[in-house]
């Protein structure tokens, strides 16, 4: 790899990390993949506005999309360069030791294992890290109940 490239990659990770959305967004996908609703709905910002900042993350090569439906999911890439990779992985510890990021975080869980779900999120799939979670926590009544 050259210096210029390089240094263009360099420079493409920190603007990356070097916005406040863009890495609240990384922290909500630091365990699984997420569509894109359920960051709009444990944000408070638009559809719109998130979907720029996933853009600007996925040309920066730390995030893919993929396409379930009409659903988007995103998941956090590790880059290749182990310097890079090193500096995303830091981050993403850092973040996971912050309040409010982990308030981001309990948020997203609550979203996703409520059973009164906004109307923007009610088809959207369950990250699999809290459907399963919400599966198992269930008592066997209540699911009973409200499958009546």
């Amino acid at each position: 790899m050259s210096e210029k490239n390089f240094l263009a990659d360099m420079e493409n990770l920190f603007l990356a990390l070097a916005d406040k959305t863009r890495l609240r967004l990384l922290n909500l996908m630091r365990e699984d993949e997420i569509c894109v609703c359920y960051f709009s709905e444990v944000l408070g910002e638009s559809q719109p506005k998130v979907s720029r900042h996933l853009a600007y993350l996925r040309n920066a090569g730390i995030v893919s999309a993929r396409r379930e439906g009409k659903w988007m999911h995103y998941q956090i890439e590790m880059p290749e360069n182990p310097f890079a990779k090193k500096i995303l992985q830091d981050t993403l510890e850092w973040l996971k030791a912050q309040d409010e990021m982990r308030g981001d975080f309990e948020k997203l869980a609550a979203v996703c294992c409520s059973m009164e779900v906004p109307v923007t999120i009610a088809r959207a799939p369950t990250p699999k890290t809290f459907a399963e979670a919400h599966i198992t926590s269930k008592p066997k009544e209540e699911l009973e109940t409200f499958l009546l």
